[in-house]
């Protein structure tokens, strides 16, 4: 589902639209401008390695030349042993250079409309709290939830899609979802 976003003048400045696999390129070179070198060691990262986004759920920022000028995607996660389903967010990131055009906040209120139009209950992530609460997220419901590896507890957020769907949840977050297929590597003769 395309999503043009519109400037004052009624032209589209920008276009949110499904991440294709022709975008992986330009998504990590993107990622590697906006946060540097260190955003392979956050421990949201160990949860997303190995896997596929949710399905439905990463998206891009095209300009209007048609390059990925922002990126965000949302991960399968259980929250605890045995515990509910439930996405992370991140990373969003915006080119540096338009990082004040909205774009941010477009794609994530996009990412949450998707999510919550596939069903899904509950988002979490690991971020500014004064950036985020504009989004609804806090870090009210995540009190008894933790990442794995070091984090910032007070950056632990959550946006419930459903009416109680955080209560009573605890435990570590866990990788869930779709794994990444292998990679096949060639025979040797």
């Amino acid at each position: 589902m395309e999503m043009p976003v519109e400037i004052v003048d009624g032209s589209p400045a920008f276009m949110i639209v499904a991440e294709t696999v022709a975008d992986v390129p330009a998504r990590e070179a993107l990622l590697d401008r906006a946060m540097g070198p260190k955003r392979r060691k956050k421990s949201s990262e160990k949860l997303r390695r190995g896997r596929r986004p949710s399905e439905g759920l990463a998206f891009v920022a095209r300009d209007a030349s048609g390059a990925v000028s922002g990126t965000v995607r949302l991960w399968d996660v259980v929250l605890g042993e045995g515990g509910r389903a439930a996405l992370l967010l991140g990373p969003l990131a915006v080119d540096p250079t338009i990082k004040h055009a909205g774009i941010g906040s477009a794609l994530m209120r996009h990412a949450i409309t998707e999510a919550a139009r596939l069903g899904h209950a509950a988002i979490l992530l690991v971020g500014d709290a004064p950036y985020y609460d504009r989004f609804g997220f806090s870090a009210e419901k995540t009190g008894s939830l933790a990442m794995p590896g070091p984090y910032e507890r007070h950056r632990l957020l959550a946006l419930e899609l459903v009416e109680g769907a955080l209560a009573d949840a605890q435990g570590t977050l866990k990788a869930a979802g779709r794994k990444l297929k292998a990679q096949r590597l060639p025979l040797a003769a």
